[in-house]
């Protein structure tokens, strides 16, 4: 257990000592996300394939969506990594695996940590990103995992805010939890103290 602390603390400061002698890594940042849940298209796209509901344009309206709202934090590990760490909570009446609907909406809550992969270093105006991680999930009582897979976009704003689009395809692991999109759309700004300038 000592020879792990002492790895994990060693990783921390070594991470410490390159973010701040490299302004192209991600600072510690936070951010509130608009969002939308979207149950339908992937529905589709499991009945048939996105090929198809490309093709006769199957996609979810808004109206058929549920709308939330999630934190996040953001942390750069290298110049292409980040950590993404959020939480999120919506009303939906979700449709869990194998059982009947329950016919009106209750707060879903999903966290989940992940990590994104930036083509280009954080100073970039548009950095195009792919993300990957775990999730959890709490639905009435019903406690799920899934595996939030996505693409977006993060819009440098004077390098001390973002704007970040973001997609993600919710993989479910458990029985308690369903295929769906993550549309989301947000505002981050970097925190703690702004590095003086000598």
């Amino acid at each position: 257990m000592k020879k792990i602390t002492g790895l994990l603390f060693a990783l921390f400061l070594f991470n410490t000592l390159v973010k701040a002698q490299d302004d192209e890594i991600q600072k510690p940042t936070f951010g509130v996300h608009f969002f939308f849940n979207d149950f339908k298209t992937a529905a589709a796209v499991r009945a048939n394939s996105l090929g198809i509901v490309f093709k006769n344009r199957e996609f979810a309206k808004i109206k058929d969506m549920s709308p939330g709202l999630a934190i996040n934090y953001i942390n750069g590990l290298t110049r292409h990594f980040d950590m993404s760490i959020s939480l999120a909570g919506s009303f939906v009446d979700y449709p869990i695996q194998n059982k009947a609907a329950f016919g009106r909406d209750f707060i879903l809550l999903e966290a989940d940590f992940s990590i994104r992969g930036k083509l280009i270093s954080n100073k970039a105006y548009v950095n195009p990103y792919l993300q990957a991680g775990m999730g959890a999930s709490l639905y009435k009582s019903y406690y799920g995992a899934f595996l939030p897979l996505g693409a977006g976009l993060q819009v440098n704003l004077f390098n001390e805010a973002y704007l970040l689009v973001n997609a993600q395809y919710r993989v479910p692991i458990t029985e308690t939890t369903n295929y769906h999109f993550w549309w989301g759309i947000g505002l981050a700004g970097n925190i703690g103290k702004k590095k003086s300038e000598d």
